[in-house]
């Protein structure tokens, strides 16, 4: 829930408390709880009290007015509201020189989705994740926040103008692969084609860029002509694919556990 007189935002679940008290506690503007989330909340209760911002004790009834939603678990934090900067030349030299893993999102759907996928990236230790900025849907909302457990305070997020020439400029300098369920190429094929895209481009490395779409028709072929490879999860056949962010997290499971 987005409050937008005071331009901020609510932040509700244990873990996603907590690593926003761990990594960012400046941008914590007040935080209400239930009395018994106090010793876990001490340190956070603290910190505020040494800039003289507030924290009070409520009632689950107060916290679900606060935040919208009845899955706080007794622990709600107004932050300042995340604005996501756009990707520069800086970033994507940095996702190519150190080998970073990022995620570029190409209208995945929904908040929900963008909170899992969040979740995933921080697990398996993806760097960047890259939103189109006409993706009305995938925005750093409190239910993205709650999925993801936390995971908001560990990935860069950034922001691109247009996806498919972003793409088109990224492959000079980093790998490729998008998720296509009809690819002829499987999973389990990513090590040999990372090591061929590596050779390309003449950089053992380089950065990777896993490129997702949207649940219902994935991928437009103007983004698909974009990427390098393009790799398929295979199944049974009987369901046509894996929700996006199921599909992004054993991309990710391949990847960490290659590097």
């Amino acid at each position: 829930m987005r409050n937008k007189l005071t331009k901020e935002l609510a932040v509700c679940g244990i873990n996603a408390v907590l690593a926003l008290g761990n990594k960012n506690p400046q941008i914590i503007n007040r935080l209400f709880l239930r009395e018994e989330r106090l010793p876990l909340f001490a340190n956070i209760c603290k910190e505020l009290a040494v800039r003289k911002r507030p924290y009070k004790i409520c009632q689950d009834e107060e916290l679900e007015k606060i935040c919208k939603s009845v899955h706080h678990q007794g622990i709600v934090a107004m932050i300042i509201e995340p604005e996501i900067k756009n990707l520069t030349r800086e970033d994507l030299n940095l996702w190519a020189k150190e080998g970073k893993i990022g995620i570029v999102l190409y209208s995945v759907g929904n908040d929900h989705n963008l909170g899992a996928i969040v979740r995933s990236s921080a697990f398996f230790d993806a760097y960047f994740i890259v939103i189109s900025e006409t993706d009305i849907e995938a925005k750093l909302t409190t239910s993205a926040y709650r999925v993801a457990e936390g995971g908001m305070e560990y990935v860069k997020f950034r922001k691109v103008k247009n996806t498919e020439a972003f793409l088109k400029d990224a492959n000079k300098a980093i790998v490729t692969i998008g998720a296509e369920p009809r690819a002829r190429r499987r999973l389990k094929d990513i090590e040999s084609i990372i090591q061929e895209q590596k050779k390309e481009l003449k950089s053992q490395n380089a950065g990777i860029a896993i490129v997702v779409g949207n649940e219902e028709i994935g991928l437009p072929q103007s983004i698909k002509d974009q990427c390098k490879t393009l790799l398929r999860v295979p199944g049974t056949g009987f369901i046509e694919s894996l929700n996006v962010a199921q599909a992004t997290t054993l991309f990710l499971y391949e990847l960490y556990n290659l590097f």
